[in-house]
């Protein structure tokens, strides 16, 4: 039982080809295509409505020499919200239930973060590993906290996306395994747990677009004070 509920985490294989490679790529096709015209119909006009809204929120704590950033956070965002809600299908795949996917993602563009830093701004960029007016004998200890909780940004909003795709993932298959199995033997009690499985699944939308946002929010946050 245990491995049935674990199952929906292992990426499926088919003709010895990880299916994980083509659930990357379709999002892409969702993306309007080049033409002529900057919009040609509806969809194309809700797709720039959303890039133009998701732009706009992920620039407003960045300063002016973060705008240059615009682009790969956008897409970053499109990325993880499409990734995420296509995996909320029946028989998909969800690739940000991988740490070692979200860890691929969050460690690079943490580390470009702290590099820019570094190279604009090295002193004050070092100058966040003490704060100011700190005793002197409290240095040395605080230097070790700050640089511990600066070199754990990358694993925590790579943990913290797959442990709450993963838990959402684990606790509407198990809401719909107890509907399933109590709809022949106790139909009064799995209606009301189907209207539960029904209001969960609404919120696991949310909390898919919700955990997206809040991944490339950290992100511009961790450049801003490196910028």
């Amino acid at each position: 039982m245990n491995l049935s509920f674990f199952d929906q985490f292992t990426s499926p294989y088919l003709l010895g080809i990880p299916l994980i490679l083509i659930s990357m790529l379709f999002p892409a096709l969702l993306l309007p295509s080049p033409n002529n015209r900057w919009i040609t119909n509806r969809l194309s006009t809700l797709q720039l409505w959303l890039f133009h809204l998701i732009t706009k929120q992920l620039m407003i704590p960045l300063i002016k020499n973060g705008h240059k950033w615009a682009l790969l956070l956008t897409s970053l965002m499109t990325l993880l919200l499409t990734i995420n809600l296509l995996g909320l299908l029946p028989y998909t795949f969800t690739p940000t239930t991988q740490l070692s996917m979200n860890m691929a993602l969050a460690f690079p563009l943490w580390l470009a973060t702290l590099l820019t830093g570094l190279r604009n701004q090295p002193s004050i960029a070092l100058g966040h590993l003490l704060p100011e007016g700190t005793p002197t004998p409290l240095i040395p200890a605080l230097i070790m906290i700050e640089t511990t909780s600066l070199l754990i940004r990358p694993l925590a909003l790579g943990v913290r996306l797959t442990a709450n795709l993963t838990a959402s993932h684990l606790l509407i298959q198990l809401i719909s395994t107890a509907t399933t199995a109590l709809l022949p033997i106790m139909p009064t009690i799995s209606l009301p747990t189907a209207l539960i499985l029904f209001l969960l699944t609404i919120l696991e939308v949310a909390v898919a677009m919700i955990q997206a946002y809040v991944f490339v929010l950290l992100l511009s946050l961790y450049l801003q004070e490196n910028i």
